[in-house]
């Protein structure tokens, strides 16, 4: 039975056990026949713990209240850290586009159309992305920046411990891919508010997510990579990579490190080598027929371009970008380029742009024009009939709606790929993944039912009519997915509903169709589920 009810702003601070609930009746509708399973619940050992007051759901780990004094405590540190972002001395990273986000939202509702998250949960008042803002700007407007008669010009909020908790919460039911912002017609940033919210709580509270903090951005400033894995790991791993690929590929390939003066050093996402190491051989098969000066580092940090700090803390962002920018200048290359890693893209040139001082702001690039340049330039022979099967291009939120970098890839699969078909819409109006802001890591207690049945729904809606005239296992079907989150989001998603073998479904990035198509690379780069 549904438990789908209208939620009002005020709500937020009612003594209440939760707010809202999404039944699986509520869903959007998926274009087939897909069994959900009823939601998992939260774990007693979690509720007992923490306060999950909002939904039937908890991410962020906010310790319950036990006393008067704790409920005062997370009000007030709460509030200290607001006016903090609201300090240029202190935010002059966000605080302009923040304001404007506080003065000049028109209420009208088209951040809700453009969100996944809405949609999916069957538009649950709740889940608006600016449900979440309008509380946010109403604590602004009283108690920040104490506006007068602000309870009858702006709204009413009553902040206590309460509040506080939810809207902690609610910054973690955001994927912060910014479709919001992108259609605004003022250019309030919905998606930003919940990333502030997220700092907050972080760097004035002390409370994050265990998976981009201790064992994200901690673990890759102790070891050098979020992934555990140290300097001589990585090489050893990479080394393994070249001999198994070189085999396989028939392609003698060998992955520089520590090159000084070269002209690009490129930064994968580590997760790669271990979950995909076929991207990494592939980049370094690339770069070598093109003839590219090009290295990895293996100084700490550098060699994993993950930076969990841009989903949640200035501190923990700065520190990652500063490692990163100081191995490029160590090694005096000319350039900084990205692989496949959507959030790294935006955390080492969109945001580094900001928090890097000068002597650091080495030139950064995407990897995909100089791929699409590699492609066109005939440099690489290429049989296209080899990628003659279905494929489809995904998106990553971070590439092309933030940094705008939509035609590169596109001209590549198209010159590549007979079969290629664009999603619906596609480019910067395409809809994230669902793994996006760190959701693509968490797999702790019933984090993945969110994941699956509201965050990723949209996109496996996206997918499924991409590939509507040839649904079923009889024909091979590929999702170009150049972002190493996405991917994570795509294989479990994928696997939950059984879409490897039902769909013959296979995911992988750009650089995998391009060496699948290189006529001196034995046939057979890319697999599918079969085939192992």
């Amino acid at each position: 039975m549904s438990k789908k009810k209208m939620i009002k702003i005020t709500d937020i601070s009612k003594n209440t056990d939760k707010l809202a609930s999404v039944a699986n009746e509520d869903l959007m509708p998926l274009p087939a026949d897909f069994e959900e399973k009823e939601w998992d619940k939260i774990p007693e050992s979690t509720s007992e713990k923490y306060a999950c007051i909002l939904d039937d759901l908890n991410i962020l780990q906010i310790p319950k209240p036990l006393t008067k004094e704790d409920e005062e405590d997370l009000v007030n540190k709460f509030i200290d850290g607001m006016r903090k972002l609201f300090s240029k001395e202190d935010n002059w990273t966000f605080l302009t586009i923040l304001e404007t986000t506080m003065e000049h939202c028109a209420k009208c509702n088209t951040c809700s159309e453009s969100c996944h998250l809405f949609e999916a949960s069957g538009e649950n008042e709740m889940y608006r992305p600016n449900y979440r803002t309008e509380v946010f700007r109403r604590i602004y407007k009283k108690y920040i920046k104490e506006e007068p008669f602000a309870k009858w010009r702006s709204g009413d909020i009553d902040l206590n411990w309460r509040t506080v908790v939810r809207l902690g919460e609610l910054a973690y039911r955001c994927n912060i891919c910014r479709r919001c912002a992108q259609t605004c017609p003022i250019g309030a940033d919905n998606a930003l508010v919940a990333r502030e919210i997220r700092k907050i709580f972080s760097q004035e509270m002390g409370i994050s997510t265990p998976e981009l903090h201790e064992k994200g951005s901690m673990y890759q400033l102790k070891i050098g990579s979020s992934t555990q894995m140290n300097q001589i790991v990585v090489k050893d791993n990479v080394e393994f990579i070249d001999e198994d690929f070189s085999d396989e590929t028939g392609y003698q390939f060998e992955t520089p490190w520590d090159v000084e003066g070269a002209d690009i050093l490129l930064i994968h996402n580590a997760g790669e080598i271990m979950a995909w190491p076929e991207n990494i051989a592939a980049f370094s098969i690339i770069f070598q027929a093109a003839g590219i000066s090009w290295t990895l580092s293996s100084d700490l940090a550098a060699y994993d371009s993950i930076n969990y700090g841009v989903f949640y803390d200035d501190v923990q962002f700065a520190r990652t970008a500063i490692l990163q920018a100081q191995a490029a200048q160590k090694l005096g290359v000319k350039k900084i380029m990205l692989g496949e890693c959507g959030h790294a893209h935006k955390a080492l040139t969109v945001i580094a742009d900001r928090v890097l001082p000068e002597p650091l702001k080495i030139p950064r690039e995407s990897c995909f024009p100089l791929l699409r340049d590699i492609v066109m330039s005939g440099k690489i022979k290429f049989d296209p009939e080899r990628n003659n099967f279905p494929v489809t291009l995904h998106d990553p939120c971070n590439i092309t709606r933030l940094m705008g970098i939509i035609k590169p890839q596109r001209e590549i699969v198209e010159k590549l790929c007979p079969q290629f078909r664009e999603m619906h819409p596609h480019g910067p109006f395409n809809y994230c993944c669902g793994g996006g802001s760190g959701y693509a890591i968490m797999t702790r207690n019933n984090i993945p039912e969110w994941r699956f049945k509201i965050a990723g729904r949209k996109k496996l809606e996206q997918i499924l009519n991409a590939f509507s005239d040839c649904r079923g296992p009889e024909t091979k079907k590929y999702v170009c997915a150049p972002c190493s989150n996405c991917k994570g989001q795509m294989r479990d998603m994928f696997e939950r509903y059984e879409l490897l073998e039902k769909e013959q479904l296979t995911y992988s990035g750009l650089v995998e169709l391009i060496v699948n198509a290189m006529v001196d690379v034995k046939p057979g780069f890319i697999k599918w589920e079969e085939d192992y």
